[in-house]
């Protein structure tokens, strides 16, 4: 017989409740939102060509911009309070934590995906910044490394062995199927998906 989803068994949360952290917007970060207002005004009032600017390119520049502005303007520094670094706070605090028990964790990202071209992404940013507090690089890896079956299946076996202790993936790599909750002890949406598919 076919199982409902509402009768599955899920892990209790921390408190009971999930972890929201916020993350203050810096200046240049209200300057770019404003500079979006206003773009957002100029497409709704069709003074500027959609193929010049529309509202999902200005949607999909607002979610890479909340997470950390490097992505839109590489020449920026590196601002201790973006949402990507506080996310790479908190994955090196629960890793230092339960270093004795080996706990891993899952970090989902849909944006920022790292590109051959070597441009700034979310992926490398977080990795470099997990690597600066003390996370072993060994014990990161992307989802998207493992191109084939067979280093899938090796790199979910590491997961749920806590030989990889940091996992990072996007909704669509990582959503479904992934059996890797063993030694799970958090999981982080660093771009919460907006679909209702996701």
């Amino acid at each position: 017989s076919d199982v409902c989803s509402s009768d599955l068994k899920r892990p209790e949360l921390k408190d009971g409740k999930y972890k929201v952290v916020v993350s203050e917007a810096s200046d240049y970060v209200k300057e770019r939102m404003q500079e979006m207002v206003e773009r957002a005004e100029a497409i709704r009032n069709k003074e500027v060509d959609s193929s010049q600017d529309n509202f999902l390119k200005l949607t999909n520049e607002a979610r890479l911009l909340s997470v950390d502005p490097r992505i839109l303007d590489e020449t920026l520094d590196n601002d201790p309070d973006t949402k990507l670094n506080a996310c790479a706070r908190g994955v090196a605090e629960i890793y230092h934590d339960t270093e004795e028990q080996h706990s891993t964790q899952l970090i989902f990202c849909d944006k920022g995906t790292p590109k051959a071209d070597g441009r700034f992404n979310f992926y490398q940013a977080l990795r470099q910044e997990m690597v600066r507090l003390g996370v072993e690089e060994k014990e990161i890896a992307f989802i998207h490394d493992a191109n084939t079956d067979t280093k899938r299946a090796e790199l979910l076996e590491k997961v749920r062995n806590g030989i990889v202790r940091v996992l990072l993936g996007s909704t669509e790599k990582m959503g479904t199927g992934l059996n890797v909750q063993d030694k799970l002890i958090a999981l982080h949406n660093l771009d919460a998906p907006w679909r209702p598919a996701d």
